[in-house]
């Protein structure tokens, strides 16, 4: 069994800085890829990063702009976000999954996940 948990997410001013955290509390994931979404109020669910099983590679989508890092620690079982920058767009539910396929590398598809967190909330004001 698969269980993520995130955790991080709060108010905070647009320009400031959140780290959220992602933790495996069952299962190991240190053999898949894992990845971030995020679903705003009123759109659907979107890619935000996604990170290699090594961490040494990554990919992010193009509104990212270099403000958010993603990371992960395979001794801790956890995966990390950190968005610096913050805007009010970024204003959403960020989830955290794990890849489907253990070989593919930086996924960005939903459908190349297939265990999900529940999500913490990220609201940020201008």
């Amino acid at each position: 069994q698969v269980q993520l948990v995130e955790s991080g997410g709060r108010l905070v001013q647009a320009g400031e800085s959140l780290r959220l955290s992602c933790v495996g509390v069952q299962g190991d994931n240190k053999m898949w890829a894992m990845g971030w979404f995020r679903q705003a109020p009123g759109k659907e669910r979107e890619f935000v990063a996604s990170i290699s099983r090594s961490g040494g590679r990554t990919k992010y989508a193009d509104f990212v702009e270099g403000r958010f890092t993603v990371s992960r620690d395979n001794a801790k079982n956890t995966m990390f976000l950190q968005m610096n920058s913050l805007r009010s767009e970024d204003t959403a539910v960020y989830f955290c999954a794990r890849a489907r396929i253990p070989i593919r590398l930086t996924p960005a598809e939903e459908n190349e996940f297939n265990y999900w967190g529940q999500g913490t909330q990220v609201t940020v004001s201008s």
